[in-house]
């Protein structure tokens, strides 16, 4: 795919940069509780404000339909992300009209403005061509940076790359470059880890990574139907029966594709669903028929590392267990670990993303330890699922 990146972007001294970023934070009380997102977009703005471009942020919060919804201001977001910069950042109380282009108007090069929520308009989701405009009028120049809302065709991650000279930003290169190193043109052989609840969610992804990947491990309670599949009770554990046909479609088609499906080969189950609770390691001939799996054995943990050593290039998405309460993290965590030192030996391409994951990866103490780990959910999983995201294609030269 070929993009503009920031190194296209020379004399931009005084020029108006729209920079369409996430800062969809968790918040509570009015307070920024975790500023990852913040910090991962100080590049792309340092990078522009030192050339002299007026950087003006565009971002959505929440989902306020449309409405001007109180609780949903982007305002909060101003003060840590003015600390983060250790640069003044102003606000504009809206992103269109008066308010906009007054503020706009007042700064100097340089500087920093936030705007308002986009999604306090209809015309954002709607992609409306109006109010993409009303964004560009404030722009001499369009940058997107914020990857996990490039699965939508909004106005201000599609529409404005059509009005404006348009660019990635550096979050932004940095997932395609991962992203592309991972699936696009990986050094092989390429190993994907696919966890978490149920498979209902992640057919798609399922279907496309069986015809690019060397090896499939799938784990967590998607696992379980797939065992199920192929005539192994499960007790009660999490389990979409119904989906047999389709995990044996997904196998089959693996199968003639030359992609091996690594599944469980021994259970840690337990009775009931909580922190502590008593359980025992089994193999599969003997899960009880009370019993749920909530994480997979230490044989099936070796098997695993086995196929992280054989890899060149790994994807993860989702845990491996419920690694939200111990002890059913284990295999979450030395799997994480396992990677995460064949990446530090520099032997494995370690890319990361979505859901749940990394939470998992931080619960294991290796989110800094793998080669990209990505902070987005939807449109990371789109993308490992074949599909063209919109706000990517509208960057393309």
């Amino acid at each position: 795919m070929a993009f503009k990146t920031l190194d296209d972007l020379t004399d931009i001294s005084g020029k108006r940069v729209l920079i369409r970023v996430d800062l969809n934070v968790p918040m509570k009380d009015g307070m920024v509780t975790d500023t990852t997102r913040i910090e991962r977009i100080l590049p792309t703005i340092r990078a522009i404000t030192a050339k002299g471009g007026k950087a003006i942020l565009l971002a959505h919060f929440g989902r306020p339909k449309g409405e001007r919804v109180a609780d949903m201001s982007l305002k909060p977001v101003a003060r840590p992300l003015a600390e983060l910069l250790g640069q003044a950042v102003d606000f504009a109380d809206d992103c269109i009209g008066a308010p906009a282009s007054e503020a706009v108007g007042k700064m100097v090069e340089g500087g920093i403005l936030l705007l308002e929520n986009t999604r306090y308009h209809k015309g954002e989701e709607k992609n409306d061509p109006d109010f993409a405009k009303a964004l560009a009028a404030n722009g001499d120049i369009y940058v997107n940076d914020a990857f996990s809302a490039a699965h939508r065709a909004h106005a201000s991650t599609e529409g404005l790359a059509r009005l404006l000279p348009a660019y990635a930003g550096l979050t932004m290169q940095a997932e395609l470059d991962a992203l592309g190193s991972a699936l696009g043109d990986p050094k092989r052989p390429v190993l994907a880890v696919v966890g978490g609840a149920k498979v209902s969610s992640k057919i798609d992804l399922l279907e496309n990574l069986v015809s690019k990947v060397d090896m499939l491990v799938i784990g967590g309670g998607m696992a379980n139907t797939f065992l199920a599949a192929k005539g192994i009770d499960v007790g009660k554990s999490l389990c979409e029966h119904d989906l047999a046909d389709t995990a044996r479609t997904i196998m089959a088609t693996a199968e003639k594709a030359g992609c091996e499906i690594v599944l469980p080969v021994d259970a840690v189950v337990a009775k009931e669903f909580k922190a502590g609770a008593d359980n025992d390691t089994v193999t599969l001939d003997a899960i009880p028929a009370d019993g749920m799996i909530l994480d997979v054995g230490p044989a099936s943990i070796a098997k695993v590392n086995e196929k992280i050593d054989q890899a060149s290039t790994l994807v993860w998405n989702g845990p491996l267990g419920a690694f939200e309460i111990a002890p059913f993290d284990k295999a979450t965590v030395a799997a994480a670990q396992h990677a995460a030192e064949r990446t530090k030996q520099g032997k494995l391409n370690s890319v990361a993303g979505g859901g749940d994951t990394v939470a998992a990866l931080n619960h294991a103490k290796v989110g800094s330890d793998f080669s990209y780990v990505s902070t987005a959910g939807g449109a990371f999983l789109e993308w490992l699922e074949g599909k063209e995201l919109p706000g990517v294609k509208a960057l393309e030269a």
